[in-house]
């Protein structure tokens, strides 16, 4: 007699996807500096019909929240686990802007180790090509 394996958490998520109906989700990543370009191609993809998930913060910008060096420090570690979750929940990951700086170049690399399809706005500067 066998049993039925026990679903990844990966394949729970798409399943559960599935019976919810949801469109196509993209994340997108890349360097704040970026955040005009990112709500351009946030408006684009939602006309598309996809979800679309973003930095919701650009600590770059001052703001009372993160004025605080040492909250900022704190504040940035689980921004970073906030958009690895995103990066989970996608379906596709799109990385906006010509630049890749540390932060989105570990964003890519997680991205493709769960075997997420990964576009870029600057196909030039994919770590990878």
């Amino acid at each position: 007699m066998s049993y039925p394996q026990p679903h990844t958490p990966e394949e729970k998520l798409a399943n559960a996807k599935e019976q919810l109906s949801l469109p196509y989700i993209v994340v997108i990543c890349g360097s704040t500096r970026f955040m005009t370009e990112m709500n351009e191609a946030d408006l684009r993809e939602t006309k598309a019909g996809k979800i679309v998930v973003k930095p919701g913060i650009d600590m770059k910008s001052p703001h009372e929240l993160w004025s605080d060096p040492v909250e900022a420090e704190a504040l940035k570690i689980r921004l970073d686990e906030l958009h690895r979750a995103k990066i989970r929940l996608a379906d596709e990951v799109l990385v906006v802007g010509g630049y890749i700086g540390d932060s989105t170049r570990a964003e890519i690399a997680y991205a493709r180790s769960l075997g997420k399809p990964v576009q870029f706005t600057h196909p030039e500067v994919d770590p990878c090509a």
